[in-house]
């Protein structure tokens, strides 16, 4: 097979390990800057150029979209399912996983439970919606935040409070979230290839931060997974329609909550706290979708809120 491998930079880990894996298999692989691809839309000839070259000959796409290219990202997504190319995530999937309050609204309707979270019509309501919440301590974060970046830790409702507003002064709006104090500072990330978790990890922050991401420096270790966090990460990318995906959950006196689902999770971290070949499971799994001749969420549903 052909493999185009969707990614801003060819050298990053994720795109590295899955470019060794898909080889290791005997196929080919192309990578390519979603955002060198232009699109036409035309009906019963939809095209997609590399620079001035048309692509042709792709079997299966692997898009590794990050949070800053979102909507491109999943334009290009679209326009290579309409040109009937597989892909392992849907363009519906993405979006409705990016979006961090629709994702809550969507697990929370489907009786997945998550920490409260809630959003302000604006500064004057802030207040009401935070006491919703809570009168202490809470986690204040963009709609689309990736790896720690735009989230925040409010001490107080004041401190909490002025955080909001200042998003709000630069057109930006935020989630009031639930600070889970049972945590500890630890998150687990579940990653989830074809509805089986292959591999999960415990992160843990460093001491006096509160973001559990590799990234900011959070240590991981390999763990095993209780019966009700199998089926919470399992489930929660099934009803997203995501075959790819980074479950995280959090431990909590009332039991696990769903913290958020990563439709372009990276490798890195979970390769190297499992030593689990993850990318070699998506490579497999692209195999057995393609000679089954399936969609990827052929059998699954991707619901809307």
């Amino acid at each position: 097979m052909k493999i185009l491998i969707l990614s801003r930079n060819a050298t990053l880990y994720s795109t590295q390990s899955l470019q060794r894996a898909a080889e290791r298999r005997g196929h080919q692989v192309q990578i390519i800057d979603h955002l060198l691809c232009s699109l036409i839309v035309e009906r019963d000839r939809p095209g997609l150029f590399i620079g001035f070259d048309p692509l042709n000959g792709i079997d299966a796409v692997i898009p590794r979209i990050g949070a800053s290219a979102t909507e491109y990202g999943a334009a290009v997504i679209r326009q290579l399912e309409w040109m009937g190319v597989f892909t392992t995530v849907s363009s519906a999937s993405l979006m409705q996983a990016r979006n961090k309050l629709h994702c809550m609204q969507f697990l929370s309707r489907h009786d997945i439970d998550v920490p409260k979270t809630g959003i302000s019509a604006g500064d004057t309501c802030a207040g009401m919606v935070y006491d919703q919440i809570t009168r202490d301590k809470a986690v204040v974060k963009l709609l689309a935040s990736t790896q720690g970046l735009g989230v925040m830790l409010a001490q107080t409702r004041s401190q909490g409070l002025s955080m909001v507003e200042g998003f709000h002064r630069v057109g930006a709006d935020v989630l009031i979230q639930e600070f889970i104090q049972d945590a500890k500072g630890s998150d687990i990330r579940a990653f989830v290839v074809d509805g089986k978790v292959e591999g999960a990890m415990l992160r843990q922050a460093l001491p006096g931060e509160f973001r559990s991401n590799i990234h900011r420096g959070a240590s991981a270790r390999s763990i095993e997974l209780s019966d009700e966090e199998l089926f919470l990460a399992i489930r929660s990318a099934e009803l997203l329609g995501l075959s790819v995906a980074g479950v995280d959950i959090l431990r909590s006196s009332r039991g696990p909550l769903v913290l958020e689902v990563n439709a372009s999770p990276g490798l890195e971290g979970i390769e190297t706290a499992t030593g689990n070949d993850i990318a070699g499971k998506i490579i497999e799994y692209i195999e057995r979708a393609k000679s089954e001749q399936t969609t990827p969420d052929k059998g699954k549903t991707v619901h809307t809120v």
